[in-house]
């Protein structure tokens, strides 16, 4: 029998997400801090940790800060390795992301209701920061 994994999360970034370069490639990784409510006095809020490859994760960077939103899309991957300290083996969990989409919250000053708009810029603009493509932001490219 195959198996899929696919994971898709909202959350705030938990840091300002940095690039760095493996094998001439660019990669960063950051937490999202994903907060679910189960009644008025209860929230418990879950840190997921991302790896984003390529022009996407130049893009993550350039335009994404602490505390902003994001959705992440990707697969899940286990981590393993040995503690330096003791010997043992240690294992983690983490989100491998092929998309992340821009998020930001705005409020209209008129009627208080809030608006979801994805953005790479001050302008409100849907924006797909997408892996694979040239730019990062056109999946027809």
């Amino acid at each position: 029998m195959s198996s899929y994994s696919k994971v898709i999360l909202i959350g705030n970034l938990t840091k300002t997400p940095e690039v760095k370069t493996v094998n001439g490639n660019p990669v960063t990784d950051f937490s999202i801090a994903i907060n679910d409510s189960f009644s008025d006095k209860e929230e418990e809020t879950t840190f997921v940790d991302v790896t984003l490859w390529g022009k996407s994760a130049e893009n993550l960077c350039k335009y994404k800060k602490v505390g902003d939103s994001i959705l992440v899309e990707g697969r899940l991957k286990m981590d393993r390795w040995s503690d330096k300290s003791d010997g043992k083996p240690r294992t983690k969990l983490k989100v491998v992301s092929n998309n992340v989409t821009f998020i930001s919250s705005k409020t209209s000053k008129d009627t208080g209701e809030g608006e979801v708009v994805a953005s790479t810029n001050k302008t409100p603009v849907s924006q797909t920061v997408r892996a694979g493509t040239k730019t990062g932001i056109d999946p027809f490219e």
